[in-house]
């Protein structure tokens, strides 16, 4: 199991908040996204939720259709 305890309980900064976006948009899986900044998936979620920023893979088709 991973540890997290690098940021935890501290204040998302902006640059990391632009680091989250930025992984996100390159289709990172949230884990490592969360490994990546020290936090956990859940803060992760979280934060991606409070700016907007959609965590979901943009090269799925939806309803699971694929051309």
């Amino acid at each position: 199991m991973a540890k997290y305890n690098r940021n935890t309980g501290k204040s998302w900064s902006s640059s990391e908040t632009r680091r989250l976006a930025q992984l996100a948009a390159e289709n990172t899986p949230t884990r490592v996204i969360g490994l990546k900044l020290g936090r956990t998936p859940a803060a992760v979620y979280q934060q991606a939720s409070e700016h907007g920023v959609s965590l979901r893979p943009p090269n799925q088709s939806p309803y699971g259709r694929r051309k």
